[in-house]
């Protein structure tokens, strides 16, 4: 096991570029993932890194080694989903990543449930408004919205969720209330979900012609969407946001909805993962477990229901 548990520390350190973050995603210090590495090296006999003050790289023995420890690690799991098949006791951890809001309101607090349900299963959960990579960051499921590029990954679709513009009642009075989609262009400051490869640099709305691109702009974007929402709240903005990460703050008053003849296209929430994932019973219990109960959370709010917000694939 230890030679194992090395192999699985230098493919995630070539996989993140340093020691400190292929030890970080595996839970070991610097220190141990440092000597977990150079125990390889020793037992090989060969250097499998670069490494300089700044950067670290694997050498080209290194490429090669990378290659072959991945494929042994994944006939490893696999052989091992197999084998929790017959014993029908899934175990291990399951790496999950979803989106703040998304992860934040509707998945977290669904997971302890799950892991009563089955105490042999560890889930390490990531949050980010960011694209992720399964496969560079090592995960094995991926909540989304959006749509499925990947032709790699398997999606299961959970719902088409209803968005929203929304600003604060301060920022209607000092700036107008939108009667168009032409008046966003004009004297309207736009909040923008934005970074590397970010789709949100124009907004597509709901029209009686079709959908309608309305190439958006504004003085303000950051990557995470709470923040957006914090700024609509402060009354510097409209943000276009998922009707359920809003809702409250819709029935409280403190947002009001901006052009509602005309909204935004929904976006699709689903689950994205490997399609060999799905061999693996915990990550088949899992998704059908979330997709059922994220589902029924998607309907309710705090404030009450919002099931006519959002159109359920049945």
């Amino acid at each position: 096991m230890p030679y194992l548990e090395s192999l699985k520390v230098f493919v995630r350190v070539v996989e993140l570029g340093s020691i400190t973050s292929g030890g970080r995603d595996l839970r070991l210090t610097p220190a141990v993932a440092s000597n977990r590495v150079k125990e390889l090296e020793q037992r090989l006999g060969v250097r499998l890194l670069n490494r300089t003050t700044r950067n670290l790289s694997p050498t080209e023995v290194g490429k090669l080694f990378y290659k072959h420890a991945l494929k042994v690690i994944d006939e490893l799991d696999q052989a091992e989903a197999v084998v929790a098949g017959f014993s029908k006791i899934p175990r291990g951890t399951i790496r999950v990543a979803s989106p703040l809001g998304v992860g934040r309101r509707i998945i977290a607090p669904l997971i302890p449930r799950f892991t009563e349900a089955y105490p042999g299963v560890n889930i390490r959960m990531r949050l980010s408004d960011r694209n992720v990579d399964l496969f560079e960051d090592g995960l094995d499921v991926a909540f989304v919205l959006g749509q499925l590029k990947d032709s790699n990954l398997k999606l299961r679709k959970i719902a088409n969720c209803t968005r929203v513009l929304v600003a604060a009642p301060e920022y209607i009075e000092r700036f107008g209330m939108p009667e168009v989609p032409g008046d966003l262009l004009h004297n309207h400051n736009c909040l923008l979900l934005r970074f590397p490869r970010s789709p949100e640099y124009f907004w597509t709305l709901q029209t009686d012609a079709g959908p309608l691109k309305i190439e958006t702009s504004g003085r303000f974007d950051a990557d995470d969407g709470d923040v957006l929402t914090q700024w609509a709240l402060e009354g510097v903005g409209i943000a276009n946001r998922p009707h359920f990460d809003v809702a409250r703050h819709l029935v409280t008053g403190d947002l009001v909805e901006i052009l509602p003849t005309t909204p935004p296209l929904p976006a699709s929430f689903g689950c994205i993962f490997p399609h060999r994932k799905f061999q693996d019973p915990k990550i088949r219990l899992f998704v059908d477990y979330m997709a059922t109960e994220s589902r029924k959370r998607l309907q309710v709010t705090a404030y009450g229901s919002i099931e006519k917000r959002i159109t359920i694939r049945r």
